[in-house]
């Protein structure tokens, strides 16, 4: 199936995971804040985050500065 990651189209299996596309990824999870169709999700439920056809996910890692 086909979702939005951060703004491009991209396949993964049907019954994905929001974790399992994060270790595909290779991100960590620390420090990091994901989205699925603009709703935040809790990192406790990043396993049982499936996605559908069309979702829109936005990931992005908070990164300390001055």
């Amino acid at each position: 199936m086909q979702i939005q990651l951060n703004g491009e189209a991209r396949k993964v299996e049907g019954g994905a995971t929001l974790a399992e596309l994060l270790d595909t990824l290779g991100l960590e999870v620390s420090g990091l804040a994901v989205a699925v169709n603009m709703e935040i999700v809790r990192r406790g439920d990043y396993a049982a985050t499936k996605f559908s056809e069309g979702d829109e996910i936005e990931i992005v890692r908070a990164v300390g500065g001055g």
